[in-house]
């Protein structure tokens, strides 16, 4: 039995981008093809595909997944103690972190922790923690979520201010860029995409490039963040988005 694209991406939950890409490195190259030229998956290539997930969720880059499912001296059984070993190795760890957390969390450290006056000087009239529920509901369970807490709570006052001022500093050199006309595809802007991405992994929590891009539509998507971004030229959050796609596309490809 074979199973369109469509389908193996159903099934897997990925994209059927992620499975033409994947089959143009020859990392999942589909078993058979339709009278049409389709791709068409066997059971074989889903039971690859599945070690190719295992492997990714555990943060193996693309490479080192085909070099291990490619290994000949390696055999399905190796595969199940080795993924076995590193499962214990993250539930260890995710442990660890869930008790971190649950300390923070009684000892009232997560979140801001700035007096009032510090807040004042640092932000303005502007709340922080005015969408914090709502973060909190959207991303509460995610490994983000509970780093960027963890940084926030270490934050003096100084590092905050920093903070702005490279939030600031990026803005103004982002609009000059679109100020000359630069296309988002231009170089200049995905360094400065490049830029923000690295922004976030410094001061919040690592941003791969694929989550960036979600944050990329959620800028535009998101009344609030579009308008942030407008703030600082008119039409920056769509830039930006586009930008980030395009740096996302570069690195990863």
């Amino acid at each position: 039995m074979s199973y369109s694209v469509g389908q193996v991406a159903g099934f897997a939950a990925v994209t059927v981008r992620t499975l033409h890409h994947y089959d143009e490195i020859g990392l999942l190259v589909p078993g058979g093809r339709s009278r049409a030229g389709h791709r068409r998956y066997s059971d074989a290539d889903l039971d690859r595909l599945q070690q190719i997930l295992f492997y990714r969720e555990l943060g193996f880059p693309l490479d080192e997944v085909a070099a291990l499912l490619d290994d000949p001296d390696t055999d399905p059984r190796v595969h199940l103690r080795r993924q076995h070993d590193l499962l214990t190795a993250r539930i260890d760890r995710l442990t660890k972190m869930a008790a971190a957390v649950e300390q923070a969390m009684e000892a009232r450290t997560m979140g801001i922790d700035l007096t009032p006056q510090e807040r004042f000087e640092v932000f303005g009239d502007k709340d922080p923690e005015q969408y914090a529920e709502e973060a909190e509901r959207r991303w509460g369970g995610t490994e983000a979520y509970a780093e960027s807490q963890r940084r926030a709570a270490r934050y003096t006052k100084e590092d905050w201010q920093r903070v702005q001022a490279e939030v600031a500093d990026w803005g103004e050199r982002y609009g000059a860029l679109m100020e000359a006309g630069a296309r988002p595809t231009d170089e200049a802007a995905l360094d400065l995409a490049e830029e923000h991405r690295r922004h976030i992994c410094h001061w919040y929590y690592e941003c791969p490039h694929e989550m960036h891009r979600c944050l990329g539509e959620m800028y535009v998507a998101d009344e609030r963040f579009k308008a942030f971004y407008d703030a600082m030229r008119p039409g920056l959050a769509e830039h930006l988005r586009a930008a980030i796609d395009a740096n996302a596309a570069r690195h990863t490809s």
